[in-house]
């Protein structure tokens, strides 16, 4: 099962430490999902990782880093509608329904499903699907190892998310909220 990390919205002073520590510790890779920051911002803090550490980042708003930087992939989403020419990474989409997993699985590597719980990142932002809706669509095959969970996941919902046959776990909020939690220690 993929362990995937997705950056906060705005580069702080820690994301370079966080990223790194994240990245030593088993996760697959880091979604570079920066909104809020401009490019110039995120080139600095890439800039700041090792080639190593950079070949695991996919990155979300800024796709001519890609090549400025030899990232592992793009993700397609608002902000990046198409591919680069030339482009030959990992290509990723986030989904909000069964439909549209069914639509795109093909098509990518891999798919964000969200929000599965309600979001510890986004306040007010609630699950899409119940329980018997998720049994089923892992019944049927729409959940399967393309298909990765995103929103409110925490380390005690991944043995659930495992049973549903889900590829993989994405999260943002209860990583920045375990690291803020650590540097207070």
């Amino acid at each position: 099962m993929k362990i995937i990390a997705i950056t906060s919205p705005k580069v702080v002073d820690e994301d370079v430490r966080i990223i790194n520590t994240l990245l030593d510790n088993g996760v697959d890779s880091v979604h570079l999902r920066k909104p809020d920051s401009d490019i110039d911002e995120c080139k600095k803090l890439l800039a700041e990782l090792s080639a190593t550490k950079r070949a695991k980042i996919v990155v979300h708003d800024y796709s001519e880093l890609y090549f400025e930087f030899s990232l592992k992939g793009i993700h397609i989403n608002k902000n990046v509608t198409t591919l680069p020419e030339g482009y030959s990474g990992i290509k990723t989409r986030s989904c909000h329904s069964f439909e549209e997993v069914k639509r795109y699985k093909n098509c990518y590597d891999y798919l964000f499903l969200s929000p599965i719980f309600d979001s510890i990142s986004k306040v007010g932002y609630k699950s899409a699907f119940t329980n018997d809706e998720l049994l089923n669509a892992s019944k049927v095959g729409i959940i399967d190892e393309k298909v990765i969970a995103l929103g409110g996941i925490t380390l005690d919902k991944i043995q659930y998310l495992r049973e549903l046959n889900f590829g993989g776990v994405a999260m943002l909020g209860s990583i920045y909220n375990v690291d803020a939690l650590n540097r207070k220690k």
